[in-house]
């Protein structure tokens, strides 16, 4: 008979690691990763972490330069989180939101993030993850056209490169074609404009002049597909999982322009961005643009809770509630009261701690300052980007010519970093951090250092090619 690993909190031994790893092989598939590969290696055993720094079985500490997943803003180990989990349970661990029922945390949950959303994004719609937040926004809009007596305006646009969750809407919303040929057949009324990757694709224009020259491929495009057949523009203030791509100042203004001038749905996916990120609430507070309706998850409750939601403008909302009917749509644990109580208490701290203001006048800039101060001058570093706490370093081969590698440099600067004790992730050949908003000065200096001798040593194994 198979051995089975109890449950346990702390793994107190070597044996034990180990038989973590190999119960791991045998029945955990992992997203976004090649089993086989990881089943040779054999996966790293998280213990615990606390602030920005997390432990593995071996004893090595890092420094989390990417929050988890873009989403322990709060950090590890803040006990006011933990005890608003403990406490909601006593008292009501879980009821669900359907059948005309409600709760005290949901209902204070939706007025806190009403009060902190721009505009008139008044009504809240819960769910558990970015992926199930952006699903909910494309039956929405969609629904929301058909009640306003035109069922045709169906088409969705995004962008090439973005990424907008994993379900088969997200993924088929999502400009990320190695994701498309493991869904296919895609979402079908899906159209794609291109990024507005200045330094990759900008051949030679001013930041400017491409920020514009990029927004007006959407005018382009609805003009192609008949303005009046569209939905909705999709899009993350900042591109994040396809590696940090940091619009022009003049993109997003004139996205909404267009937006507004065929009255097609403004969408941002605040999914990364929100509670903090980029220095302001929200991304679009940051570049300046009012979204219809906003997806959200991540920093909600600083990843110590599956929970997501959904923004809802007035004109989307009044509409829907006027309709008298049902929107049939809504997951067993939206608005789940544990997952409630953590994020509520979650926006108090960033309130009350001015987390956010910090991110904005302090510890962002001087994280975006460290970083162009050590890195701009590598051989290896083409160019710098990001705002707040937030950034993405294109590695190149030559950064007279802006050639990029052919082969999977980011990889291999990724398992550098690893090496020497940070956490930061490879989006193609760009490098991207996205630590927690607690993060103080001393500790990015550690975590910029590290990434330094990452990327020497990553110099290194490329053979020293690039050219300074």
């Amino acid at each position: 008979m198979e051995t089975v690993m109890p449950y346990t909190t702390k793994i107190p031994n070597t044996e034990t690691h180990n038989a973590v790893r190999d119960t791991d092989a045998r029945h955990h598939l992992h997203p976004f990763t090649d089993t086989q590969a990881l089943n040779r290696k054999g996966a790293r055993v998280i213990t615990r972490a606390e602030g920005v720094h997390v432990w593995d079985s071996d004893g090595n500490q890092l420094i989390d330069g990417m929050a988890g997943l873009w989403c322990v803003n709060l950090g590890y180990g803040r006990q006011e989180l933990i005890n608003a989990a403990h406490e909601q349970m006593q008292v009501l661990p879980y009821y669900n939101t359907f059948f005309q029922s409600t709760h005290s945390p949901v209902t204070s949950l939706a007025q806190a993030i009403a009060d902190i959303t721009p505009g008139d994004l008044n009504r809240i719609f819960f769910a558990n993850s970015g992926s199930e937040a952006i699903d909910t926004i494309i039956r929405m809009v969609r629904h929301y056209w058909t009640l306003k007596g035109k069922p045709y305006r169906k088409l969705l646009i995004a962008r090439e490169n973005a990424y907008h969750g994993s379900t088969l809407g997200g993924a088929s919303l999502g400009g990320m074609p190695h994701m498309h040929g493991q869904c296919a057949p895609l979402l079908p009324g899906i159209h794609c404009i291109r990024q507005p990757y200045w330094y990759g694709e900008a051949d030679g224009l001013s930041e400017d002049e491409f920020g514009l020259i990029r927004a007006r491929e959407l005018e382009e495009k609805l003009l192609e597909v008949g303005p009046d057949n569209v939905a909705a523009f999709v899009g993350e203030p900042i591109q994040g999982a396809g590696g940090v791509i940091v619009p022009p100042r003049t993109y997003w203004p004139e996205i909404q322009r267009i937006c507004r001038k065929y009255d097609v749905l403004l969408v941002a996916d605040e999914v990364i961005c929100g509670f903090g990120r980029t220095g302001q609430w929200f991304g679009s507070q940051t570049f300046d643009f009012q979204p219809d309706i906003m997806s959200m998850a991540k920093g909600l409750s600083s990843g110590y809770m599956p929970i997501s939601a959904v923004a809802v403008g007035d004109r989307i909302a009044d509409t829907l509630i006027e309709s008298g009917d049902d929107f049939s749509h809504g997951f067993t644990y939206s608005g789940h009261p544990v997952a409630a109580a953590v994020a509520l208490e979650n926006i108090r701290i960033l309130q009350d701690e001015r987390i956010i203001e910090s991110v904005a006048s302090d510890i962002g800039p001087y994280f975006q300052a460290r970083l162009r101060d050590t890195l701009s001058e590598h051989p290896l570093c083409g160019h710098i980007e990001g705002t707040g706490l937030i950034a993405g370093l294109a590695l190149v081969k030559d950064r007279k010519t802006r050639t990029f590698f052919d082969e999977d440099v980011g990889t291999l600067c990724r398992d550098e970093c690893t090496n020497n004790g940070l956490i930061a992730r490879a989006c193609g050949n760009r490098m991207v951090l996205s630590p927690p908003l607690v993060i103080s000065r001393t500790e990015v200096d550690e975590m910029v250092d590290r990434l330094r001798v990452a990327l020497d040593r990553t110099y290194a194994r490329v053979g020293g090619i690039s050219a300074a």
